[in-house]
């Protein structure tokens, strides 16, 4: 072995042989050299041009082949000893190389080993492949032009070449000829047969295709993974797909399969897909992707799950079914989890509730919501987090642990589990659903507050018991079930002679009994012979109301039709809200004051418009001792009507105060539920007046419709049958206190009466009742003549008088009190149309009948009216044969002495029942009667009739679009300031949002108009429509309330009435509720126009000078306690209001 030093040249010729097992030189008869570069071989080669490839010219040294092994070793040099592989191959191609070449840096050999990727691309060309094996070319000079596919030239790529192991290139484009398969052929500096070869696989050319996308939708924010279907999908070297112009992030693909994610899309609708697989681009006219709008969650029920979750949710929704694997997440402290959702259809999926189980934190009894809660939907960022909802958590029940973790039980004996939170305290009819395992066995539950009942299976031997309840499991212990023993001898005995006693007993009771027997039937008969009688009596009773019930809504909704409703104008609803009772009061007139008076009152005006000396001199007079409660509703009326004009200063006066009492309720300690439910501060007083202005528009054009219907309907119901006079008690009612509760003989009666405007126009027929009093016939009769006129504008049946014609001589005026009133002890009944029927028949020759003919004419005041009843009696029957020959009309009604006689001493006045004073109910009237609870069906008949008028009041109250009436602002913004309130003392129970807006509107607005009409409309409202309505009116609170209403047999019967609508109901107000919360914030701009709006509207509406003179009263009362007020305050001296005031009182007091 030879070996130079070659620090200093780069070549050295050297003389080159090769030596044969160590000592035999192989000839060298040309003395050939070689010019070489110093190289290194390091380990073993298997191809000729790697063995060359391993010089390394650092070492400026070379080593000499020796036979030993294909490459030369050295121990000094090589980190590895080469293993003579292939010695022979290597040695004779490099020698047989030199000796060609003169030139060891210039050897080459035959390529081999081809392998090729991919192995088919598309016809456009553009593929690069990749060629991989041995003795392919020492520098990329060597093969830059010596690779070809069939005919096409593959142009390889310098960068990616890699000396005598690979080469990549990149295919031309292919001509359209049938041939698919083309040869592979490189090529080492020349194509000679030694210096080329060809791939022992072909390279194809296809046609890729698609055909299918699945799913074919997709959410418009992307993030759906899609599958491409078609042919030859893994052909070529580059793969890019793009939906409507945007790329598809690629996972993956085979040959007829391509998996990407969607990206975001512009607008809804189809997108093309556009496949790129290097030269080529793809396309399908037939296969499209549709971008959908984003799902959204409009509802989770129920909203509540427990720490380890697992409970069922269902969500509602739209667009849902866009998605195909969504999941619910939550996130709760340093716990995040997600769960499974199943898509039902667009609107509809299930899910299962998320674990929040977390060791450093976990839910209070009393619940708590999740820090995080959403939906992962694709990629849909807008659910990952949904802050409207109030989904809760309850912490896992608890439950105690079997004693020594074994019980012992007999077969069909209860298994009962102890535990606490077993029902979490959550709204809604929706509970835990728990499932117990008797091994592998379920057993019916029973599930209480605390503890679960196990009506154990039908098992025996050792069994675990397992508690599963969503998520959460817990096995308490193992459950021992012995068989029952068999019965022994004795016992068998026993119980047999037991038991034959036992039948001689039986035996001689049967026939004591049988002896009995014939006494009792007897009895028995007598008995159903009654409750028969009874139960006829009854369903006659429900029949007649269900064919009322028919009718009745049809007849009154005609009538409606035809007359308007009789809406008040906004300042007399105003006025009998604000001031009730009061119907002339100061701030409706014109005040003519003194000129010094008249500057006081405009200083104090200015003064009421500062509002800080408005919210001292509230809270003053609210500090007051002698300030009642009669004084603040006053005084909040007052200011609201001074302030008419300025609807935004006084609302933001209002915020002031109420967030001042919710930090008073909050500091006092009292339950937040309690807030604004009684009328004991001035800002709750001022609250019913704000939604009084704000809502008038809402009742003239929404809410006034339903509720004037509900009125109606009343009303007539009440008058389909008698109506007490006296106690007001009525055979139709929704109150039990005014059901007449006895059976009331009656019949109909049709009334022509002529036209008090006209006598010559047609009579008006008119439903009467025999049983009604003179009174109540004349107001039905105003009602039917005077139909569709404000009841304000028509005469009042007080002035009116009942006159009774028999054709054109005899007409007598009929009344409540005359000389022929019965009087029965110290009882006197009030005359009926029944009374006169009887009177008039014995003197006449027809008497008050159907068809009768009847006229309202003016109240009589003759000489007639003051005689004196013995004076009449005594002239009666003289008078009767008058009646008979008389022929002036005029005449014959001046002599018509039906006078009132004056009242006896002790005398009590009654209609239809006395049982408005019990102690004079002889026990001989209870025989004419039924009885009294069963006319309590009466009740159930009458809300039947009326149920469709109540069900359409409450929906539309509680709707937020109905009849083509938005929502007012009023009702969102304040709702918005409660729930503001409530996030800013962290008061995070539903139940006390939910009660604090049923308080500030349903409460305080709604319950008043509901129980008074007569606030909105001009009618009268009797005393039996009072006491429906009172009943309707708590109905409405019931259902605005949260808590649940436990009844029995001893619960009011307005409650057990509408015990199964109030359910439903309370359902329409969560509803409402979370519909107004879901509606976007109203802008402090847009509020402040609409209240400007308002203002202007009713600007004049009231006297603000007589408003101020009646506020000013108070400032004379107080006026000390008011200086002092302002005197101590910090911010009231910065502004001078102490020393603006006392200038006012001095102005006033010049005045005097």
């Amino acid at each position: 072995m030879y070996f130079y030093e070659g620090n200093d040249i780069s070549d050295l010729p050297v003389n080159l042989s090769v030596v044969w097992n160590g000592n035999f030189i192989i000839d060298n008869p040309q003395n050939i050299q070689a010019e070489t570069g110093v190289f290194l071989l390091q380990r073993t080669y298997t191809s000729a041009q790697l063995c060359v490839k391993a010089v390394d010219c650092a070492s400026r040294q070379i080593h000499v082949l020796s036979v030993a092994g294909a490459c030369p070793k050295s121990d000094a040099l090589c980190a590895n000893t080469a293993q003579p592989t292939r010695a022979a191959g290597c040695m004779l191609a490099m020698a047989t190389a030199a000796v060609r070449t003169q030139k060891l840096s210039r050897f080459v050999g035959a390529c081999e080993y081809l392998k090729l990727f991919p192995e088919t691309g598309p016809r456009q060309g553009g593929t690069r492949l990749t060629i991989t094996g041995e003795n392919l070319g020492l520098k990329f000079e060597d093969v830059h032009l010596g690779v070809r596919v069939g005919k096409v030239i593959c142009i390889p790529i310098e960068s990616e070449y890699i000396s005598a192991e690979q080469i990549v290139c990149e295919i031309g484009e292919a001509s359209p000829s049938k041939i698919q398969d083309a040869p592979v052929e490189v090529c080492v500096r020349d194509c000679s047969p030694n210096y080329k070869a060809t791939a022992p696989k072909s390279f194809t050319f296809v046609t890729p295709t698609f055909s299918q996308v699945t799913p074919d939708r997709g959410p418009l924010s992307g993030g759906t993974w899609i599958s491409i279907k078609g042919k030859h999908l893994n052909a070529g070297s580059d793969i890019a797909v793009t939906i409507g112009g945007q790329s598809c992030a690629f996972s993956g693909r085979n040959a007829g399969e391509i998996r990407c994610k969607t990206p975001p899309g512009q607008i809804p609708g189809d997108s093309a897909i556009l496949i790129h697989i290097n030269r080529a681009v793809l396309s399908s006219p037939d296969v499209t992707y549709s971008y959908t709008e984003d799902p959204t969650i409009q509802k989770i029920d129920p909203e509540w799950s427990i720490n380890s979750g697992g409970t069922l949710l269902t969500i509602t929704g739209t667009n849902l079914a866009t998605i195909k694997d969504p999941k619910i997440r939550a996130k709760y402290g340093s716990t995040e989890s997600r769960n499974n959702c199943t898509i039902h259809n667009d609107t509809t999926m299930v899910c299962y509730a998320p674990s929040i189980d977390n060791p450093d934190r976990s839910p209070p009894e009393l619940g708590d919501r999740p820090d995080e809660i959403g939906f992962i939907m694709d990629n849909v960022q807008a659910l990952l987090i949904i802050n409207r909802t109030n989904f809760v958590y309850y912490p896992d029940p608890v439950f105690e642990s079997l004693p020594s973790g074994m019980l012992e039980l007999k077969p069909s004996s209860p298994l009962i589990l102890k535990g606490r939170n077993l029902l979490p305290p959550a709204s809604g009819n929706s509970r835990l659903n728990y499932t117990v395992l008797i091994g592998d066995t379920p057993c019916a539950l029973t599930v209480s507050e605390t503890q679960l009942l196990c009506e154990s299976p039908n098992l025996t031997g050792q069994h675990k018991v397992t508690i599963k309840a969503g998520g959460f499991e817990f096995s308490p212990g193992t459950l021992q079930i012995y068989s029952d023993n068999l019965l022994t001898l004795p016992a068998i005995i026993g119980i047999g002679g037991g038991g034959g006693l036992l039948l001689l007993i039986i035996i001689i009771v049967l026939i004591a009994y049988k002896r009995k027997s014939r006494d009792a039937d007897r009895t028995l008969k007598r008995l159903q012979l009654q409750m028969d009688n009874l139960e006829s009596r009854v369903a006659l009773e429900c029949k007649e109301a269900f064919a009322e019930l028919q009718t009745d809504i049809h007849e009154l909704t005609n009538d409606l039709d035809g007359a308007g409703i009789p809406f008040l104008d906004y300042r007399t609803y105003a006025m009998r809200v604000l001031f009730p009772g009061i119907e002339d009061h100061p701030v409706l007139k014109e005040m003519e004051v003194q000129a010094n008076v008249e500057k006081s009152l405009t200083l104090f005006g200015q003064l009421l418009n500062k509002k800080h000396f408005l919210l001292t001199f509230i809270r003053t007079l609210e500090a007051q001792r002698s300030f009642s409660m009669r004084d603040r509703g006053n005084v909040a009326s007052l200011i609201m009507t001074a302030l008419q004009g300025e609807m935004e200063y006084a609302t933001g006066v209002l915020k002031q105060l109420l967030s001042d009492l919710i930090e008073k309720n909050l500091e006092s300690k009292n339950h937040p539920k309690l807030l604004l439910r009684r009328t004991e501060s001035v800002a709750e007083k001022m609250l019913t007046n704000w939604f009084t202005f704000l809502l008038y528009k809402f009742l003239k054009e929404c809410a006034g419709e339903p509720l004037f219907m509900l009125y109606c309907a009343i009303k007539q119901q009440m008058e389909k049958g008698p109506i007490d006079a006296i106690t007001g008690e009525a055979r139709y009612s929704l109150s039990e206190d005014k059901l007449i509760r006895q059976q009331i003989d009656y019949k109909m009666l049709t009334l022509n009466c002529v036209n008090p405007e006209n006598e010559n126009a047609p009579e008006i027929p008119v439903k009467v009742l025999n049983c009604d009093t003179i009174t109540q016939v004349k107001e039905k009769l105003l009602d039917a003549v005077y139909k569709g006129v404000p009841y304000s504008q028509r005469p009042k049946a007080g002035d009116m008088d009942l006159e009774w014609r028999q054709g054109r001589m005899a007409r007598i005026i009929l009344q409540d009190e005359d000389v022929t009133t019965k009087i029965d002890n110290d009882w006197k009944r009030l005359n009926t149309l029944a009374h006169y029927q009887v009177w008039l028949s014995t003197g006449f020759e027809r008497d008050v009948t159907d068809g009768s003919s009847v006229a309202l004419v003016p109240k009589q005041n003759s000489a007639y009216n003051i005689s004196n009843s013995s004076t009449f009696t005594k002239s009666l029957s003289r008078y009767e044969s008058m009646l008979r020959t008389a022929s002036s009309p005029d005449s014959l009604r001046s002599r018509t002495p039906m006078i009132t006689p004056d009242l006896e001493s002790g005398t009590k006045l009654w209609h239809l029942v006395k049982n408005h004073d019990h102690m004079d109910q002889r026990e001989g009237d209870r025989g004419s009667k039924m009885v009294s609870e069963i006319y309590l069906t009466r009740l159930l008949a009458t809300k039947g009739t009326l149920q469709k008028f109540v069900d359409d009041l409450f929906e539309t109250i509680f709707s937020t679009a109905h009849r083509g009436s938005a929502l007012p602002l009023a009702i969102k913004y304040m709702f918005d300031f409660l729930d503001e309130q409530a996030d800013k003392h962290q008061i995070n129970d539903y139940d006390v949002r939910h009660t604090w807006k049923s308080n500030c509107l349903p409460l305080r607005f709604w319950v008043n108009v509901i129980k008074n009409p007569q606030f909105v409309f001009d009618i009268h409202k009797n005393s039996i429509t009072d006491a429906c309505l009172s009943v309707v009116a708590q109905t409405f609170m019931d259902s605005c309330s949260t808590s649940e209403h436990k009844l029995g047999k001893d619960s009011p019967s307005n409650k057990l009435l509408y015990a199964k609508d109030i359910p439903n109901y309370k359902s329409w107000v969560e509803r409402y509720y979370a519909d107004i919360a879901k509606m976007p914030a109203i802008s402090d701009q847009d509020m402040s126009a609409y209240l400007a709006e308002q203002s202007r509207l009713h600007l004049s509406q009231f006297n603000s000078m007589s408003a101020l003179h009646e506020i000013y009263s108070y400032i004379t009362k107080y006026k000390d306690e008011i200086l002092a007020a302002l005197e101590k305050d910090e911010q009231a001296r910065r502004q001078r209001l102490r020393s603006k005031l006392e200038q006012a009182i001095d102005t006033m007091a010049l005045s005097s």
